[in-house]
């Protein structure tokens, strides 16, 4: 076992990881302005700008994400004459899965707002803009912070796929490492052990630290 865990394992595992939170972190603040900017506009009262984006949010919850990684990947490069690296590729992908998704929190965020507070701000002398920006959006991302770290801690797990289309993440480490030691029984066992516990310390502060916002803010 202590042979499987060496320095240059333990070494590879971490340049892995590192892969794994460039693709995760880029992804999260794209989708973090892309899914907010969106979610404004699907919430705006113009009929065509929501046909618009509730087909796409559908169009990307209909396709796996293992389809677009593929499609991104191997489509654009013979399609548009484009080469993009695994990575990415990963990025793009889960950037406009993200973004969609996002796109709905905020918007249902948005409209979870009563009616009287539209109200208030407009008592106050505030005309749309600004009871928009300064009374409503402001109560929304606190209703929309809880929902959208879970949706993060779903984008990090997700960048397991992007091994699939040859992004030498920390799976797909993990895999080069147990094909080394073939001849250990016990190599399978120990190094996705060892990526199970890094994923849990990765995500569980995440969804812990989420849960405790919904009951404060509950």
């Amino acid at each position: 076992m202590l042979e499987l865990l060496n320095q240059s394992n333990i070494y590879r595992l971490c340049e892995g990881l590192l892969i794994t939170l460039e693709i995760s972190f880029l992804s999260i603040i794209i989708t973090s302005f892309g899914g907010l900017i969106l979610g404004i506009l699907m919430s705006l009262k113009n009929r065509y700008i929501y046909i618009i984006c509730r087909f796409g949010l559908e169009f990307v919850r209909v396709m796996p994400l293992l389809v677009w990684l593929f499609v991104v990947y191997f489509g654009f490069s013979r399609w548009f004459g484009v080469h993009l690296s695994s990575v990415v590729s990963a990025i793009v992908v889960f950037s406009i899965w993200g973004c969609f998704e996002m796109m709905d929190l905020v918007r249902s965020s948005l409209q979870s707002i009563p009616r009287h507070q539209y109200e208030s701000a407009a008592s106050l002398g505030l005309n749309k803009t600004q009871s928009f920006f300064y009374v409503i959006i402001p109560q929304a991302l606190r209703r929309l912070t809880p929902a959208s770290m879970n949706l993060l801690t779903r984008m990090i797990k997700s960048t397991t796929f992007a091994y699939l289309i040859g992004a030498v993440e920390l799976v797909k480490v993990g895999q080069q490492i147990i094909e080394l030691n073939n001849k250990n029984d016990l190599a399978p066992f120990v190094i996705y052990g060892v990526i199970f516990m890094i994923y849990f310390l990765i995500c569980y502060p995440i969804s812990l630290y989420s849960k405790n916002l919904e009951k404060k803010w509950g």
